[in-house]
């Protein structure tokens, strides 16, 4: 487990990360989303030991991570930006890995060169964007490390390769219990991977939820009631978030079970209606705005 606890960083007049709290649990994929600036490279710097905190602590599996060895074995840190040796070949890198982590497995990681059409003897200098972050995450997978930090990690890939690098991730996770913790500024990008996500927002948490918990306890609902029969005295039972109505038709974001969306609809006069799964981007609207934030900003720029 991983426990960030009122963490914070400055650059000089910037407070880029501000009291920062998140607990992260084993054997579960956890999205770290935000902008540009929001403070999430930040963070995974500071929970990979490479940036201290100014205050607040940071613990991996109950160690703290800073300028400690033991808990930087547990974790591999892939930037927004992979760096690699100059002149390096992807030969080059598996071999200084396997002397830096005790169980890289050199084996797996060549057959997956292979399976990417990675070069093992051309030069990384060569490779595109893509390929330099496809060669960076079979690095730190193949460093069987407990944890993986992942910043920007599908940005640049292509959709087949995304599909293929999830792939890759979900295997490893089944295998051997691995963690990865991405950083994102997508929140489509993770909606299919992610058990529990994180929105930071200017330096500081605004959510931070399951998602199974969210897609459960928030349903969105059209409806047309019967004629004569008022929204306000319909809806009047129910915990709404958001409310639209175009011509007859009524669409609303409610805070409930789907079942018991279900029976409350069924018991009132209506024409039609029907319950719909919300995406994530929906269920994270839904939720700040009620709280004054514009996410459509914060998550799509």
């Amino acid at each position: 487990m991983i426990e960030v606890r009122d963490v914070s960083k400055r650059f000089e007049e910037i407070r880029a990360v501000d009291h920062v709290t998140i607990t992260i649990k084993e054997d579960s994929v956890f999205g770290l989303i935000g902008t540009n600036g929001a403070g999430k490279s930040t963070v995974l710097r500071m929970m990979s030991g490479v940036m201290k905190p100014d205050e607040g602590q940071i613990h991996i599996d109950g160690i703290p991570v800073f300028d400690n060895i033991e808990a930087k074995e547990r974790l591999f840190f892939i930037a927004d930006e992979p760096y690699f040796f100059a002149n390096a070949t992807p030969d080059d890198m598996g071999r200084y890995y396997g002397s830096v982590f005790p169980k890289f497995d050199l084996l797996h990681y060549y057959s997956y060169l292979d399976s990417f059409g990675l070069g093992r003897r051309r030069k990384i200098a060569t490779f595109s964007k893509g390929m330099k972050k496809q060669l960076a995450i079979l690095c730190g997978i193949c460093a069987k490390t407990k944890y993986l930090f992942c910043d920007e990690t599908f940005d640049g890939l292509d959709p087949v390769m995304r599909q293929g690098i999830k792939s890759l991730m979900a295997k490893e996770m089944d295998e051997r219990g691995m963690t990865p913790i991405i950083a994102s500024h997508n929140l489509r990008e993770l909606e299919d991977i992610c058990d529990h996500v994180g929105l930071l927002h200017r330096g500081g948490v605004l959510l931070s939820k399951d998602l199974d918990e969210m897609k459960c306890n928030i349903q969105k609902v059209q409806c047309v009631l019967e004629e004569g029969v008022s929204g306000e005295e319909a809806f009047k039972n129910l915990d709404i978030v958001k409310s639209e109505k175009r011509g007859s038709l009524y669409t609303l974001t409610v805070r409930s079970s789907r079942d018991e969306i279900i029976n409350y609809f069924s018991s009132i006069q209506t024409i039609f209606f029907e319950a719909l799964p919300l995406s994530l981007e929906e269920i994270f609207i839904s939720e700040t705005e009620v709280v004054g934030y514009d996410i459509k900003k914060i998550i799509l720029g």
